[in-house]
């Protein structure tokens, strides 16, 4: 196969920043997906609907003018979230669902939820007005092991969280352990979750071969490969509980080759071209267009984009390094080759 058509892509994990830096990070995203759930981890954070509706207008100003892009907007969810909040997201038509951080799990969470049952009278209504919870999940305890903490929220929030609420849509965004699939699998049709590029395809061998890869660190970190093949499996599985979210995470250069780097991989600028690698070597292509076009829809209960994309076979070579503001950012692959481009829409 040398062209591939599918149905424009969605993104359902997606940093861009903030202010001038919108400029260097929307048009990647722009090229090839039809929209994207935006983070709300900005400083400060989005916690009430007039500050993500005010980030949505930033970014609708930084869409380029031949790009068909819709920016679906989140809220912050804290330990003070209010029910009247909730409702006033719905009511904007604009902010789709609401994301939870626990305090210090990731970039910007410094001001999350410290105790989800806090959060129950907003998680109650959003239940009451069918808007996802999109879950960061990781405990942040010190005592917890980093690559177990994905498990141990698992066993110690999100099961009695979901018998709790058993109607509230979840997703299980950026999953990254075998434990994850088969909790989600388990579970009925409120739960789904998004599979990013990095995690497909690398263990956490990619972070130390050879010396620190600070460009392969991200949160939640890289897993066993074990964990890997269990996610792979589940991306090509054909089932509709998973769905692309790339976590494209931004960072400039020096932010991340430093002694206390950030986390987070930009994989924006090749996104839809990394999944299709990922699933043609796996035999699956036919499988791409469901797992990155239909199913993140259908699970928000959206329609599904009309307008296509095309992927051509050919050998080109990522980018060492993309402009960022007065730096750069190094992309997820940088300097090597890849084999599908998104040539037209």
């Amino acid at each position: 196969m040398t062209k591939l058509s599918i149905i424009r892509p969605d993104d359902w994990h997606l940093h861009v920043r903030d202010d001038e830096a919108l400029a260097y990070t929307i048009p990647f995203s722009a090229r090839q997906f039809g929209r994207a759930i935006i983070m709300p981890n900005l400083t400060p954070p989005n916690i009430t609907t007039d500050q993500a509706l005010a980030y949505r207008e930033r970014i609708i100003a930084a869409i380029p003018k031949n790009c068909t892009f819709t920016p679906l907007m989140t809220l912050y969810l804290t330990d003070n979230t209010s029910p009247e909040e909730i409702k006033r997201a719905k009511l904007s038509g604009h902010i789709v669902a609401a994301k939870l951080y626990p305090a210090g799990a990731t970039t910007n969470s410094d001001a999350g939820v410290t105790d989800i049952r806090k959060c129950y009278p907003a998680l109650e209504a959003l239940q009451q007005h069918n808007m996802p919870l999109l879950v960061h999940g990781e405990v942040t305890s010190p005592h917890v092991d980093i690559f177990d903490r994905e498990k141990v929220f698992i066993d110690k929030v999100l099961i009695s969280t979901r018998k709790d609420f058993p109607e509230l849509k979840i997703v299980f965004e950026h999953i990254t352990t075998k434990d994850a699939v088969d909790y989600v699998l388990s579970e009925d049709g409120y739960t789904a979750a998004t599979i990013t590029p990095q995690h497909l395809l690398y263990n956490r061998n990619a972070i130390f071969h050879g010396g620190i890869r600070p460009h392969f660190y991200c949160l939640p970190v890289l897993k066993r490969e074990k964990h890997r093949r269990a996610l792979l499996e589940a991306a090509i599985s054909g089932k509709p509980k998973f769905f692309l979210g790339t976590d494209s995470a931004p960072h400039p250069k020096n932010a991340k080759e430093t002694a206390c780097g950030c986390a987070g991989i930009f994989s924006a600028p090749l996104a839809i071209e990394l999944y299709a690698r990922i699933f043609e070597e796996n035999n699956a292509l036919d499988k791409l267009e469901a797992f990155a076009s239909f199913y993140g829809a259908d699970f928000y209960g959206l329609k599904r984009n009309t307008q296509t994309i095309t992927l051509h076979k050919t050998s080109w070579t990522v980018p060492t390094s993309y402009p960022f503001i007065n730096n750069t950012i190094v992309p997820l692959h940088a300097g090597e080759t890849e084999t599908w481009l998104v040539s037209s829409s």
